[in-house]
């Protein structure tokens, strides 16, 4: 609304025909004049009646609606109309509003492939709610464990059209026929709350109801799981899940625990005190004294977007001049801006492994970039995206300090995750002190964990270890670890081969593009529109 008019749209429908009029009011003198001493407030209502005995939808200034009544009123006050601006509250129930008005649309496509499943997503966001929207689609088939083969991505005005080929785990087109309405609803207005709350996902949220989350983060050292868990379990905690990542000599961890007792989270402000100043003073030691931290978080938390935003606060992408890669260990990541349409590209070579698409797409989003074109090609054992970007105010990357820390970003952002040792699972029946035990065991044998996923399926806990020697070598002797698996039960730990190699491509020099790569028909479809013209 503005002080000189204001705008009443009003509709009659009947099964034959539609008609629509919008009327232009100037508001009378005496209404517009703010001077006066009457501080009336001015009301406006807009008003949409619909048959619901049609059987289809409209739209109405390009919004699609549903077939039922709404009415909108708002009242503002004279003073206050120049300089008007929604509330918080405001904003979150006029979002839910257009989000019921228009759902996200997902279709589930089995014929086109012969190799993958077909999903298209569109999605309807005003500008103040694009960032992040990408995100939130891709973290819903991820926590679905669909796994990307390809995706082409636009954003034109409003709207979010997504094209994603998709697998399960096995390699294996979708067999679920209510795949589509587990998406849907993931996106719907029910579930689609603000993207900062990070409240909601399909399946790694813990709630708030059922355990206490900390979240430490400090340097990492051999031994020092095995010192977080043994302090837990002195102080009566039990885990019931975790998820632990390590990256340049950094650790950040993500824990939820329950009272041993009661089963139930722990709220008393001491007792959790304690807990954190005693976690803290372990993740010091003698080497770490400023940037070690702990906390307890509040509210839902998704463990893998937490974790990046973790150790991307820790400024685990800082790399020391001095410190060189071996060869071939290191993705390829190029950032330069493409003049003619004033993007950003980023384009990203690397091994592919599940959730890469996740991390890179998480990363762009947690350092305030909108995602508005992007090509991902993952059909092998290499992985090629390329995003066309701009940062949240609608600029591209102005300098050469800021496209070399998006480049170390993502380069960090695709090592958190990488496989380094050998993975040992664990599967036996939980019980309290079990993580402190078997860490132990570890740390007394000269393993290290470099990274390590916990959870607890009823009364089983299933854990995941990747180890490595004492040095972070990720070469472990046969012997060691078959003592290893005698001390805790060669029945319950064994050793998994892992489907996804965590050794890299060949490095290559020079600029790439996907430009390159395009070959086939549907990969030549948004190349065609120009949406994802190479500038390389």
């Amino acid at each position: 609304p503005t002080n000189s008019l204001s705008l009443s749209l009003s509709l009659s429908l009947s099964s034959s025909s539609l008609s629509h009029r919008i009327q232009r009011l100037k508001p009378t003198t005496e209404q517009s004049h703010f001077t006066t001493p009457k501080k009336k407030k001015k009301t406006f209502n807009l008003y949409f009646l619909l048959n619901p005995t049609l059987c289809k939808k409209i739209s109405v200034c390009s919004i699609p609606i549903s077939l039922h009544v709404i009415s909108l009123s708002f009242s503002l006050s004279p003073q206050k109309m120049d300089v008007w601006s929604p509330s918080v509250a405001m904003d979150d129930e006029f979002e839910k509003l257009l989000i019921r008005m228009n759902p996200p649309r997902v279709t589930v496509d089995n014929a086109s492939s012969r190799k993958a499943t077909l999903i298209k997503v569109y999605l309807q966001v005003d500008s103040a709610n694009k960032h992040g929207s990408l995100l939130e689609v891709v973290q819903v088939l991820t926590d679905l464990d669909l796994i990307t083969r390809r995706a082409y991505i636009s954003s034109d005005g409003e709207w979010f059209m997504d094209v994603f080929h998709v697998t399960d785990q096995n390699g294996n087109k979708l067999s679920e026929d209510d795949v589509a309405d587990r998406i849907q609803q993931s996106l719907g207005p029910r579930s689609r709350g603000s993207f900062r709350s990070l409240r909601r996902s399909v399946g790694l949220v813990q709630s708030a109801d059922e355990n206490t989350t900390i979240e430490l983060t400090g340097r990492d050292r051999p031994g020092l799981l095995s010192e977080v868990f043994a302090v837990l379990a002195d102080l009566k905690c039990n885990v019931a899940a975790a998820e632990v990542w390590t990256h340049n000599s950094r650790m950040a961890s993500v824990v939820y625990i329950t009272d041993e007792a009661t089963g139930a989270p722990i709220d008393d402000p001491d007792r959790l005190g304690k807990i954190k100043q005693l976690l803290l003073y372990v993740l010091k030691g003698d080497r770490d004294r400023r940037s070690a931290n702990t906390a307890v978080s509040v509210g839902s938390t998704h463990k893998d977007r937490r974790l990046h935003q973790m150790m991307y606060a820790d400024r685990d992408y800082d790399v020391e001049e001095d410190v060189e890669e071996e060869n071939g260990n290191r993705p390829l990541v190029t950032v330069e801006n493409c003049l003619e349409k004033g993007y950003t590209v980023v384009n990203l070579r690397c091994g592919d492994r599940p959730k890469l698409l996740f991390d890179t797409v998480c990363t762009l989003t947690d350092m305030q970039y909108v995602v508005y074109h992007a090509t991902i090609i993952a059909e092998g054992p290499e992985a090629y995206q390329e995003y066309y970007i701009r940062h949240i105010d609608g600029s591209p990357i102005s300098s050469e300090a800021e496209r070399q820390r998006v480049i170390n970003c993502l380069e960090a952002a695709i090592k958190r995750r990488t496989s380094e040792g050998i993975r040992l699972e664990l599967c036996c029946e939980d019980r309290v002190g079990l993580l402190s035990d078997v860490t132990r065991i570890f740390r007394e044998n000269g393993l290290a964990v470099s990274r390590a996923e916990v959870t607890t399926r009823g009364d089983q806990a299933v854990n995941a270890f990747y180890v490595t020697d004492a040095s972070g070598h990720p070469s472990v002797k046969t012997e060691t670890i078959e003592a290893v698996r005698k001390e805790i039960g060669l029945a319950v730990l064994r050793v998994k081969e892992e489907a996804y190699s965590s050794s890299p491509p060949a490095q290559e020099h020079g600029k790439f593009s996907l430009g390159n790569l395009f070959r086939t028909r549907s990969e030549k479809f948004l190349y065609n529109l120009g949406l994802i013209k190479s500038c390389t």
